[in-house]
Formats: C-alpha cells, sequence, structure tokens
C-alpha cells in the first residue's frame, strides 16, 4: 500500500499532477534536469488525501453548502472554510498511512528538518498558479510533528483565500485534490526568487533575481526589500541594493525566527553580480525544460544553487508564433475594433480569414505585425499618424519601443507603405447618392449571400464559404468604400483643425456632425425608443417584461409569450421587426461565436424597459431633429465668424464644402461593419445547422464545442466524423486563461507589453486622463457597466465602461456622457457619441476600476479628461 500512499521525488514528473499537485510534479520535473540541484524529498498523494476526506462524512455536506455561497459574501466563507479545516485538522492519519510516511523519513532521516509543502492539482498550472493559496511550513522536525503539520496542508485546501480563488476562477471546490512534498530543509545564506521573463514588461530576454539574507520566507511575507537584480544576454544589466534589517532563520529544535541583520552587513548585496549570472544560468535551463517562462524559488547553500520551486508566471501575455529570431511588433486589433475580450478559436479563425491583412493571435487576441512599415522612414511616418489620429497611446507606444536599442532597425524607403497609389487616397465628389450607392451594393451582396448558402451542407458547405469570404474581402476593400470613409474622416480632422487655428474652438466637427444621415449604428439606438413607445402604453408587456428581466433567466422564448398578453401581439411585432433589421449584433460582435440579438433577445429588455421609464413618446423623432437643429446652427454660426475674418469669404466657402462633406459621408463610416456583422450571422447560422448534425451523429457533446475549434478543424470535423475531445478541453481551459489576460495595445517579439502614455500637463492634479472624442462637459452618476445586459440607467448618468462596439449604442441614448478605457477618435463609441452629443472621453486606463458605480463624476469631453467628485 505504501507505494499507493508515497512517492519518492525522483520518481514523479511534471504529467503526474493529478498524484502529486502541481508543486510535486513540477519539484520532480526540476529533478531530472541535469545540473539542477533540488533536495530530497517525498510526496504524499492525492489518494492519501481522498482516503482522509472519505474518513470525515459530514465534509460532503460542507462542500455543497460552500458551492452555493456567493464569491463575494466573505463572512460566510470565512465561517464555512474555517469550519472544513478544523474537521480534516481532527481526522487522525489512518495507522498504515503514517506508517508509510515514517519509512519515507527513515529512508531520508528520521530526525532531520523538513519542509512540508502543499501541493494541489490546482496549482502551478499554466492557466492559474494559485500562488499562496495554500499553506507551507519549514523546519519541521521529528514524525509526529510532521505528520500534525501534513494534516494541516491538507486542510489548508480549505483557507479562505483558497476558497474564494477558486469561486471567482470557476473551479469546483471537488475537483481540487491535495497532495503534500515533505523535503529536506535547506539552511542558505541567502534565497529569493528568480523569473525568467520580466514580471512587470512581460520582457522574455530580461530575467529579474530578487534576493535576501537567511531564508526566502522573509521575502515571501513581505518582511523585507530585496536586492534587485536584471540580467539580460548573460549580464547585469541594473541592480538596486536594499537595506535588508532582518532575516528569517531555522531553529534547531524546529520552526523559524526573525534575527536582526548586523548592520554593516545591510548594505551588502546578498548575491554577487557573478552568483547573479550563474543563477539565471540555470533558470533559462529550467525555461527551456517546462518551455514557458518561470517562477523559481531558490537558496544559496555554501556556493550552491538548490532550486525549491518553480511555477509559470501566468500574467505574462503570450507572444504571436512566427517561426523566426527576428524583431517583431504587433499593434492589438481588438482596441482598433473596440473589443479587448478574448475570442474563442473559431471566432479567432473567421476574422483572420474574412480580414484584409493577416493577422497573428496570442492570448486569444488578433494583432497586426507592423515591423516592415515601422522600418521604412516613409511608411513610419504615415503609420505613426494614422494610429496617432485613432488611440494616441498606441502611437506613443510605438514610439517607445522606436526609442529603444535599435530593436527595428532602418531599412531604405522600398518597400510597401500604406494603401495603393491611386486607390482609396483618391479625392471624392460630395454627392449623397455615392452612399446611396454603397449601401445598395452591401445589401445586395448579403441578400445573395442568404440566397446561395441555404442549399449547401457539409463539406460543401465549407468549400462555399471560402468562396464567400472572398466576396467579404471584395465587399470590404472596395476603393468606392474605402474612398467615401476617409472622405468623411479626413473631413472631420480638417474641420477639426482649421476651426481651431482659425476660430480657437476645439473639435467643432463634433457638433457639426449631430444627427448626420445614413449612420446605421446611431439610427439603431433611436430605433429602440421607437419599440419602447409600442410598449409603454401597454401595462401588461410592461410588467412582463419587467418579469423577464428580474428572473435573469436567458428564456428566448418570451416573444412568444408576448402574444398572449393584452397588447402584446403588437409589442412583439415591434421587437421582431427591429431584430430582423438588428438582431444580427450583439456585444464583441466581430467574434463570432457571441451569441446574437436575435439568439438572445433578452439582451435588450433592460434597455427597453429603461427607455420605457426615461424617455416620453416621440423621442427618437425628437432627438434626431434637435441634433440636425444643432448641427445646422452651428454651421451658420462658424460660417458668419469666418467671414469676418481676413480672406474670410475663402475660409468659409472651403469650411461649408467640408461640413458638406463630413455630414454626407460621415454616417456610412459605420456601414461597413454592420455589413459585415450582417454576413457573419449568415455564416453562424449555417455553420451552427453543421454542429447541430455533428452533435446529432455523436461527434461531439454540444453543437458550441465547435467554437472550440478553428475553420479548418470544423471543416476536418464535418468530414471525418471525429473530433479530438481532449484538444476541446485544452481550448476551453486555455479560453478561461485568457480572460484573466489584459492585452497590451503593442506587444513586441521579446514579449514586452508596450501600454503608452499621454503626455501631458493641462489638466488638474488627479484628474483620469484620456482622448477627447465629444465635445462638452457633462457631470452625474457614474454607472460602471461591464455587460449590457445588466444596463440600469437613469436620465443623467454617465457610462462607464471598458468598450463600447456598435451594440452598446441603443444605451447611449439613454445616458449623459461616455467614459471607455479603449478607443479612439473614429471607433464607433466615439462616432456615436458624436451623433448624439453625449460628452465623451475614451482611453482612460483603468477608468472601470478607478472610478466606482455611483460615484459623481465630470466628464471634460473637449479637453479629455475625467474628475471623481467628492
Amino acid at each position: 500500500m505504501s507505494e499507493r500512499y508515497v512517492w519518492d521525488l525522483q520518481d514523479v514528473d511534471e504529467t503526474q499532477i493529478a498524484v502529486v499537485g502541481g508543486k510535486g510534479a513540477h519539484l520532480g520535473g526540476l529533478s531530472r534536469i541535469e545540473g539542477i540541484r533540488v533536495p530530497g524529498g517525498f510526496c504524499v498523494t492525492t489518494d492519501a488525501f481522498r482516503r482522509v476526506m472519505a474518513e470525515g462524512p459530514s465534509i460532503d455536506d460542507m462542500l455543497d453548502r460552500l458551492s452555493r455561497l456567493n464569491p463575494d459574501d466573505r463572512e460566510a466563507i470565512r465561517t464555512l472554510s474555517a469550519e472544513i479545516r478544523r474537521t480534516i485538522e481532527g481526522i487522525a492519519v489512518p495507522g498504515d498511512l503514517a506508517a508509510a510516511i515514517t519509512r519515507a523519513l527513515a529512508r531520508l532521516g528520521a530526525e532531520a528538518a523538513y519542509a512540508v509543502r502543499s501541493s494541489a492539482t490546482a496549482e502551478d498550472l499554466p492557466t492559474a498558479s494559485f500562488a499562496g493559496q495554500q499553506d507551507t511550513y519549514l523546519n519541521v522536525v521529528g514524525p509526529t510533528a510532521i505528520l500534525q503539520h501534513i494534516s494541516r496542508c491538507w486542510a489548508s485546501l480549505f483557507t479562505e483565500r483558497a476558497v474564494t480563488y477558486r469561486q471567482r476562477n470557476g473551479i469546483d471546490h471537488r475537483t481540487v485534490r491535495m497532495a503534500v512534498v515533505v523535503q529536506q530543509m535547506a539552511f542558505p545564506q541567502a534565497a529569493g526568487i528568480l523569473f525568467t521573463a520580466d514580471p512587470v514588461t512581460g520582457n522574455r530576454n530580461v530575467a529579474t533575481v530578487d534576493a535576501g539574507f537567511g531564508l526566502g520566507e522573509a521575502l515571501v511575507s513581505g518582511l523585507v526589500n530585496p536586492d534587485v537584480f536584471k540580467v539580460r544576454h548573460g549580464e547585469v544589466v541594473a541592480k538596486a541594493i536594499a537595506a535588508k534589517e532582518r532575516a528569517v532563520h531555522a531553529l534547531p529544535a524546529g520552526g523559524t525566527r526573525e534575527v536582526e541583520i548586523d548592520s554593516q552587513r545591510q548594505q551588502q548585496p546578498a548575491l554577487t553580480d557573478a552568483q547573479v549570472v550563474r543563477l539565471v544560468r540555470l533558470g533559462r535551463r529550467i525555461e527551456a525544460h517546462f518551455g514557458r517562462p518561470q517562477d523559481i524559488e531558490w537558496c544559496l547553500v555554501d556556493d550552491d544553487f538548490q532550486i525549491v520551486q518553480s511555477r509559470p508566471i501566468t500574467t505574462l501575455f503570450p507572444i504571436p508564433e512566427t517561426g523566426d529570431q527576428e524583431n517583431h511588433v504587433y499593434v492589438s486589433v481588438g482596441h482598433q475594433q473596440m473589443m479587448t475580450d478574448p475570442m474563442k478559436p473559431l471566432g479567432l479563425s473567421m476574422w483572420q480569414l474574412t480580414a484584409m491583412v493577416p493577422m497573428h493571435e496570442a492570448g486569444g487576441r488578433l494583432f497586426v505585425d507592423v515591423t516592415r512599415r515601422l522600418a521604412s522612414p516613409a511608411s513610419r511616418a504615415a503609420l505613426l499618424d494614422v494610429m496617432g489620429k485613432g488611440d494616441p497611446l498606441v502611437r506613443d507606444a510605438l514610439e517607445t519601443v522606436l526609442d529603444g536599442d535599435d530593436f527595428i532597425p532602418l531599412i531604405p524607403d522600398a518597400g510597401p507603405g500604406g494603401p495603393p497609389a491611386g486607390r482609396a487616397s483618391d479625392p471624392i465628389e460630395t454627392d449623397p447618392r455615392i452612399v446611396t450607392e454603397l449601401i445598395e451594393r452591401s445589401r445586395a451582396s448579403v441578400a445573395a449571400l442568404e440566397r446561395d448558402i441555404r442549399t449547401k451542407t457539409g463539406p460543401e458547405l465549407f468549400d462555399f464559404l471560402l468562396a464567400a469570404f472572398e466576396e467579404h474581402k471584395r465587399v470590404l476593400g472596395d476603393p468606392l468604400s474605402i474612398q467615401a470613409i476617409m472622405a468623411g474622416m479626413g473631413a472631420t480632422w480638417w474641420l477639426n483643425d482649421k476651426l481651431q487655428g482659425w476660430l480657437g474652438e476645439k473639435n467643432a466637427a463634433d457638433t457639426l456632425t449631430l444627427s448626420a444621415p445614413d449612420n446605421v449604428t446611431s439610427e439603431m439606438g433611436l430605433a429602440l425608443l421607437d419599440v419602447a413607445d409600442v410598449i409603454r402604453p401597454r401595462p401588461e408587456v410592461v410588467a412582463f417584461l419587467q418579469g423577464v428581466q428580474d428572473d435573469g433567466a436567458e428564456d428566448e422564448g418570451f416573444l412568444d409569450e408576448l402574444a398572449k398578453l393584452a397588447g402584446g401581439t403588437e409589442a412583439r411585432a415591434a421587437m421582431e421587426s427591429y431584430l430582423d433589421r438588428y438582431g444580427m449584433r450583439c456585444v464583441a460582435e466581430i467574434d463570432i461565436t457571441r451569441p446574437r440579438w436575435r439568439e438572445r433577445p433578452t439582451t435588450l429588455v433592460p434597455v427597453i424597459l429603461d427607455n420605457v421609464r426615461n424617455f416620453e413618446p416621440g423621442a427618437a423623432e425628437r432627438r434626431f431633429e434637435q441634433g440636425r437643429q444643432k448641427a445646422r446652427e452651428k454651421e451658420q454660426d462658424v460660417l458668419s465668424r469666418l467671414r469676418a475674418l481676413p480672406d474670410g469669404d475663402r475660409k468659409a466657402d472651403e469650411a461649408k464644402r467640408m461640413i458638406d462633406r463630413v455630414r454626407t459621408f460621415i454616417g456610412y463610416r459605420e456601414y461597413p461593419k454592420y455589413g459585415i456583422i450582417s454576413r457573419y450571422f449568415v455564416y453562424k447560422q449555417a455553420l451552427l445547422e453543421e454542429a447541430e448534425r455533428l452533435v446529432q451523429a455523436g461527434v461531439v457533446p454540444d453543437k458550441e464545442d465547435v467554437f472550440y475549434l478553428t475553420f479548418q478543424e470544423f471543416h476536418d470535423a464535418v468530414r471525418s466524423h471525429q473530433v479530438d475531445d481532449r484538444l476541446i478541453q485544452q481550448r476551453k481551459d486555455a479560453f478561461r486563461s485568457h480572460q484573466a489576460l489584459t492585452p497590451p495595445r503593442v506587444l513586441t517579439s521579446d514579449g514586452e507589453a508596450v501600454t503608452g502614455a499621454y503626455r501631458r500637463d493641462d489638466v488638474p492634479a488627479g484628474a483620469l486622463i484620456g482622448l477627447p472624442v465629444s465635445v462638452g462637459s457633462i457631470e452625474g452618476r457614474a454607472r460602471v457597466i461591464l455587460d449590457m445586459a445588466e444596463a440600469d440607467l437613469e436620465a443623467g448618468d454617465i457610462l462607464v465602461t471598458t468598450f463600447t462596439d456598435p451594440s452598446w449604442s441603443p444605451l447611449f441614448v439613454g445616458i449623459a456622457g461616455l467614459v471607455t478605457e479603449v478607443g479612439g477618435l473614429m471607433t464607433h463609441g466615439a462616432v456615436i457619441a458624436r451623433e448624439y452629443g453625449l460628452p465623451a472621453v475614451v482611453g482612460v486606463e483603468q477608468a472601470t476600476r478607478l472610478i466606482r458605480d455611483g460615484q459623481r463624476i465630470r466628464v471634460h469631453g473637449t479637453d479629455g479628461y475625467v474628475e471623481i467628485l467628492s
């Protein structure tokens, strides 16, 4: 039986997490690497833990109660987890298990000192490190004490912090098992932590060493500030030596104590530069073995490094795979598309197949490689100009990379530098018929797709879709369409630039574009006000929808129920009509796997009810007309003031041409995205029918499992009727881990995540800086909303969120201002904020964390900052 409960560290490796937990598996793997010294020891397996848990029948009931608790109910978690720990610690270790542990101790030295360390199965994983979640006990002496501390380690699976961590990460308490590592104690002169990649910047070429005197516990517990060394390419490139006043030392009879360090030693480095470089070399060997950057705990014993733990650094953003050793610079697609959430594999591959430029995937997000354009002086200037207009933080991040140590060497101007000459950059006449024609072309293309796809199934569908993607790209790259978009954007920039110079007025174009025609996204928000007008006078319908919202259930059959109520037929017809026009939209709509409004119409219910409560009948038409009137008055005001200037008639004539141009074309800016998402919904419906056939054939248990396959893998599955279940599970785990990552605006092939900064000193102290995208100043209650389906807005509220793609525009009609963490001058949220005349500041880093829901804030949409009011 001893083989089942106790395994020597030398006999395990990193494949045996289920038996010896994450820490034990990694230590076993470490002990097999040539040249790496690991203190000897053994693992008490998860089978031992399972057996002890079975000895306490009441634990099962307590786990049931624990799983039902809200992760935010800290008091209830604290009480119940303490009860579980007491129960586990009170269970006597069975005799045969105790004997197996005692025999293992006798082989190593029964009265020697040991570290007794928790090793959970959900620990030190690539997707979640669980660092510090369970307990470690140092310098434990004697078999009786070691058995007692093994019980404490088992119980530490249910510390309050460990329980909360699992609940927040969606990990079932019953699926996690606890092994225990019993390891010979090292008595070091110095100890600390080695990160084989810079944990702050993410740079994979820079290792960081934290070092202090005595046991590493002094550093981990925060008792002392460590010496910090940075090593690049085998050389110490930076160091900061701390005053180390205290250390933790082991006591001869067991346990540890804090000691004061002699004043003359306090300022001495804990390691020499040569030792630091030697340690990093060992770290690189460990990193190569595990295949990813590591967080390594080390001890220095008689000038010899011993490794006592290694785990993946889970906070680093992954790097796109290129297969070469060249330097690369990547710009985030999500920040341009106003969707920084991770995408599932099918969503990623579909966007890659339908995009106009090659894209690289990392961390569930897409990036564009801009290295070549940065390397050429002419294309570099053009790229920085475009990026700066869209998002100043991206430009600043790129300039930070360029200011570095020749990361991107300049090459002569020979490569491609932007759109081909004579295409999208050609001038275009100001004629509303151009927009009408472009919209008709797009509608005809979508209608043809809907007609032709109906007869396609099986492998034939995938061949058809590959051809449809080429048509998709042709529509997207239509030179006339690009000219129309650029005409509207160019006129906006011209007006803002010239009117500030001539009249001293900031962002004048914001008012001049109010209620511009042909804006499908702003029309979508106003159309939901019309739906509310149909529902408002029907109290039974309002009460029913309130019930749908309160239930919080995804009851997508509620539209059928509506027809049974007084006035329900009309209400349902209004909602169906809305969904026919806009039902293909949803939050994060560039990911085809996200549920569309047509698939989940309950998403719209809270917004409709807000509109019923906060608006009077006819609000949509009044709102649009008021915007148009303000724009007309602004135009007359600007032109009359210009004519009063020297050479005023010429200036007024030029401005009038640009005002006509911006009002003709700026609304069309939103239509190509609408066309893309319309096509996406057609693709999705056909693909889900194929997925349903795979379910019927027993190939996958759930049709949404195909979301974790790429387009090509889905195609292969339809052809072969085979799917690798383990691959789908791995992809689900990876997607969960990607959700915890924050994507950088700019990422280098060294792994450096560059966020960029606003270089401004014209804002009040304490204000949150962002990009001004829609003029005006507004004060009101902040509503921090991360999920549109949970919206609960009152008139005058200011929406604070991470990003707003077009699907958020129905909320815009009910708010007074907008603050987002992501966005630029021409991203969708900014365009619609200007359409509706909402003061807006975007690109405010960590706005949803720094602004609390319900706080009063003031949004300075003209100057680009947000004040949090007392």
